[in-house]
């Protein structure tokens, strides 16, 4: 099986001080040099399933370069499957969130396959873990592995993105009851909200660790809005100049890039120009992301909606190598806009952006959401949304479901709007009217959703409660009769920077 070993590049962590202060940056380096001690010669290994493509990915590539940065031997490993075996996992994050998906079942035939796959996964990572190790599984691609990890002496952690907000009804359970007999081994699940966390987890150790985005990743750094028009002329998702010079971003690894690769775009007629108002939403090509109800409730409301036009924006359906149904969704999609009437088609901008360039695609993305006049993200279902927290970031404002933990980030009328039910396209349309109708509360809104990632969603926090969490596994592997370190030694009080154990379940520290 094609498992390989991502490359990365040491960041200091001292670049958050400008933006969470000295204090926080302080705690950060305590914590994190006591996890380099702690693991004394032993690697800190995260595996999933892609190095390109949707959040988890994205989280990978900035935090554990800082790990590195703090001397910590930190290795990013992604295992291979074949279409069956992304298919399955597909229907698994289906079914965690709630929903049928392919509709077909996961029953042995399903379990045999996965099995075939993990075992030789597990194969070629056995080659490469050494007793001691601590590994972090991420999502369900990745659970089977666990039980030969922690055979070969590894500790092994499980990490769940994903997840309904009724973890125990059938379809939920269904995924469950597949996952299940994998995850037995683990010696510590995370989950990214506790609604997430299914009954059968009862004391089993679980902590809850909310994701987190990099203010200075290429997709979060600021952008000049002369910049950002640059940008989105080059790539052609509106009328502009893009022949002026162009934005040169330095990837990890200190090589030197320009945005240049033009996007896919389906439309009828020209771009728009850069004064005319655009929504956005920004997301995978997936069905729980509801692109297409967001462009239904833009084409039904389009009257009400101004001069407005709508973008939908997501990677190219070749670029995300785990999500089978990205091509199939892109096309529904366009078939929706292909059915619009002229004057609204014409409105309407379908756009895939490249992805063999992922820092390229990340200063791409961040170009997008900062020339949006709004941002949406209508889903149906999520596990976090960083998408959200990314828009946010950028001081947009954000109107989006109640679902999944976009619910855990938006303070409603404070730092963005959430519907109540995101299938109600009425009340989207009419909370996007409002808010295009007022700059006054755009701006409002979008002060407020900066200042709300800066407390709660940036980057030093979740590698402090990772590196609690870690440290925590490993005084309770310690031998017996060895000397703990004091928890002031490397625990700062601080409770906003704490992973929080899940209710019930024995903590980790």
């Amino acid at each position: 099986m094609n498992v390989h070993e991502v490359a990365l590049h040491a960041t200091p962590v001292d670049r958050f001080a400008p933006v969470v202060g000295a204090q926080r940056v302080d705690g950060l380096r305590r914590v994190l040099g006591a996890l380099r001690d702690a693991l004394d010669g032993r690697r800190l290994w995260h595996v999933n399933s892609t190095a390109a493509g949707g959040g988890v990915a994205e989280m990978l590539h900035v935090l554990l370069g800082y790990e590195r940065g703090a001397g910590i031997d930190v290795r990013w490993a992604v295992v291979g499957g074949d279409a069956a075996f992304f298919a399955i996992t597909k229907r698994l994050h289906n079914r965690l969130h709630g929903h049928p998906g392919d509709g077909l079942p996961l029953g042995p035939a399903a379990h045999d396959h996965y099995q075939a796959i993990t075992d030789a996964n597990a194969a070629a990572l056995r080659a490469r873990v050494r007793p001691g190790d601590v590994v972090v599984l991420h999502d369900p691609q990745t659970a089977g592995l666990a039980s030969g990890l922690a055979a070969a002496g590894a500790q092994v952690v499980w990490r769940c993105h994903i997840g309904g907000d009724a973890p125990d009804d059938a379809l939920v359970g269904a995924g469950w009851d597949f996952l299940r007999g994998y995850l037995e081994p683990v010696d510590a699940l995370v989950f990214s909200r506790t609604a997430h966390v299914p009954s059968w987890v009862n004391g089993l150790p679980t902590w809850i660790v909310p994701p987190c985005i990099d203010p200075f990743s290429p997709k979060n750094l600021h952008l000049e809005p002369a910049v950002v028009e640059t940008v989105l002329a080059r790539i052609g998702m509106i009328a502009g100049n893009g022949g002026q010079p162009p934005l040169r971003f330095r990837r990890s690894d200190g090589r030197a890039g320009e945005v240049g690769q033009p996007a896919e775009v389906v439309r009828e007629g020209p771009p728009p120009p850069a004064d005319v108002p655009l929504v956005v939403q920004v997301s995978r090509w997936d069905r729980l992301k509801d692109m297409a109800g967001v462009l239904r409730a833009f084409a039904d409301h389009a009257a009400e909606l101004g001069a407005a036009h709508l973008a939908l924006v997501g990677p190219s359906a070749a670029g995300v190598g785990d999500d089978p149904e990205a091509q199939e969704v892109l096309g529904e999609c366009v078939e929706l806009w292909r059915r619009l009437p002229a004057a609204t088609r014409r409105r309407v901008h379908l756009v895939s952006l490249p992805m063999d360039d992922l820092v390229e695609n990340a200063a791409m993305v961040n170009a997008v959401q900062r020339h949006a006049t709004v941002l949406v993200q209508k889903s149906l279902a999520e596990g976090f949304g960083l998408t959200v927290t990314e828009g946010m970031w950028k001081a947009r404002p954000m109107i989006a479901g109640r679902v999944g933990g976009i619910q855990d980030q938006i303070v409603h009328g404070a730092s963005g709007l959430l519907v109540d039910d995101p299938r109600d396209l009425d009340a989207f349309a009419g909370a996007l009217a409002g808010v295009l109708a007022s700059p006054a509360t755009a701006q409002y809104l979008g002060e407020g959703a900066r200042a709300r990632v800066i407390e709660s969603f940036l980057g030093d926090r979740h590698l402090a409660q990772m590196a609690r969490l870690v440290l925590g596994l490993l005084d309770a592997a310690a031998p017996a009769g060895s000397s703990p370190r004091p928890a002031a030694a490397w625990a700062d009080r601080d409770a906003a920077a704490h992973a929080e154990p899940h209710a019930g379940a024995p903590a980790a520290m």
